[in-house]
């Protein structure tokens, strides 16, 4: 059995996971209230997504059977942490948010972010 993959444990016993998840609760409880009523389903729509793609695809990587096809789901799950500081800068430049939110949501992907690349460094060093 793969080292990387146990069977005992499940996606959300992944920091990776557990720290995407954080940002996903951040942009549900505070970023997209702060939306203005017409960006509900603009903006707001994009930063759902993003959000929930980020815990999603760590949970279908974990259940790939190959180690590659993990990584691909855990590289789409970083692209969209990068897309939801996007999401956040412009919340801030069109004044949704405030410095200090975008700050705190700066920090959150940031964070993910370093956690989930040594996941997938992790994960690549299993395959050689």
């Amino acid at each position: 059995m793969n080292e990387a993959y146990d069977e005992k444990r499940d996606f959300t016993t992944l920091e990776a996971w557990k720290k995407c998840r954080e940002v996903k609760l951040f942009c549900y409880s505070i970023i997209i209230p702060s939306l203005p009523k017409e960006e509900k389903y603009n903006l707001g729509s994009q930063i759902r997504r993003a959000a929930i793609i980020t815990t999603a695809n760590i949970a279908e990587g974990y259940g790939r059977f190959h180690f590659q096809e993990g990584i691909q789901f855990y590289r789409i799950a970083r692209a969209s942490l990068y897309e939801l500081k996007d999401h956040f800068i412009s919340c801030q430049d069109l004044n949704y948010i405030s410095p200090d939110i975008l700050a705190r949501g700066k920090t959150l992907i940031e964070s993910a972010k370093i956690t989930l690349n040594g996941f997938i460094k992790f994960v690549q060093s299993k395959t050689k």
